[in-house]
């Protein structure tokens, strides 16, 4: 579809677009702080070889000074790619604001029209909803009577992990994972569907058939790509899902998670994306190597089942990477929209 068709369908790309671009901003920010801070470094070796009593260790120390210069070179190069995406995000995100103007004035338009015409037929349909409203509030009377309590809904889980090449441990993730839970406060509220050599299908099948609140996939993926296995029992390249396709995968259900978990390399990226259908989103910011992988996920499905709020839990899943002496705490990152609280949002609620 294309953005100018409907205003949802524009509303919702301009959303996409402006969080895409404070997402490269914040990028090309990270890199620049990199870029400074090995140009210094590279700076003070070169000072410390001038002053360096003998020729070795003046030489020790302007191939450290090289090293530096290289490394902060590469991470100009990378805040550069990263300020083009931003720029042309926020061409994207201008482009989509005068085009939404434009559709909100023609619905604008539409609607004094076609609220004229309702109000010729108001009287008549305002007897008819009177008398239907009457006999329903009658039958709901005596339904609400003959009806039970309901009893409290589990909170599901469906755990995708797809590693084709064999070279992530997915099955251990998700070890750890039922393990956690099974040791938590709130077990008895929780089920678990784990798959750990999910296909496309099993996407497929576990959203509409397991209906997640929260939907978790671990393996390999990217800023624009999802990558589950084929149906195959032997190592291969595995079935590549664009970030598209599997974001209107979890919005075609008609009752998509609260929450998905994209436990894979760069997937923060893809978070942006989800939010029209989704309330809370969780990606990594980079690449991300498996212990920290494992670890987030453990802490993070504990502290939910231990009654914790998804904003807490996320905190949480970071600091077990953290006080594990692992270095990739700062990349599980949470997304949520405007209207939600993920302090205030819990995903398991005792009785």
């Amino acid at each position: 579809m294309e953005p100018g068709q409907d205003a949802d369908s524009c509303r919702r790309l301009l959303e996409e677009a402006r969080g895409r671009k404070i997402f490269a901003e914040r990028r090309a920010a990270e890199f620049r702080r990199k870029e400074a801070a090995h140009r210094a470094r590279a700076a003070q070796e070169r000072r410390s070889a001038a002053r360096a009593g003998s020729p070795g260790s003046a030489g020790v120390r302007a191939r450290q000074a090289d090293r530096h210069e290289e490394t902060a070179a590469t991470a100009g190069r990378a805040a550069a790619s990263w300020n083009v995406k931003a720029v042309r995000l926020g061409q994207r995100a201008a482009r989509l604001e005068v085009m939404l103007a434009r559709l909100l004035e023609e619905a604008e338009h539409t609607r004094l029209h076609e609220q004229r015409a309702a109000e010729e037929r108001s009287e008549e349909r305002q007897r008819r909803v009177e008398e239907r409203m009457a006999e329903t509030e009658k039958q709901v009377r005596t339904t609400l009577l003959e009806l039970r309590a309901p009893r409290p809904e589990k909170l599901r889980v469906l755990i995708l992990g797809a590693a084709a090449g064999g070279d992530l441990r997915v099955a251990r993730e998700q070890s750890r994972i039922r393990t956690a839970v099974q040791k938590s406060l709130h077990r008895d509220l929780v089920d678990l569907d784990a798959r750990p050599a999910a296909t496309a299908d099993d996407l497929l099948d576990g959203l509409s058939e397991f209906r997640p609140h929260v939907l978790h996939f671990s393996g390999h993926s990217s800023e624009e790509l999802i990558v589950f296995e084929r149906d195959v029992d032997e190592r291969h390249e595995g079935a590549i899902v664009s970030a598209g396709a599997f974001a209107r995968a979890v919005a075609a259900v008609d009752e998509p998670p609260l929450l998905v978990l994209l436990n894979s390399c760069g997937s923060a990226a893809q978070a942006p994306g989800l939010l029209p259908t989704v309330p809370f989103a969780i990606g990594m910011s980079g690449s991300i190597g498996d212990l920290d992988a494992i670890a987030y996920a453990a802490r993070f499905y504990a502290s939910v089942a231990n009654g914790q709020s998804i904003g807490g839990a996320h905190a949480l899943g970071r600091s077990a990477i953290d006080t594990a002496g692992l270095p990739d705490h700062e990349l599980p990152t949470l997304f949520h929209r405007d209207d939600v609280d993920p302090r205030t949002t819990f995903l398991v609620t005792p009785p």
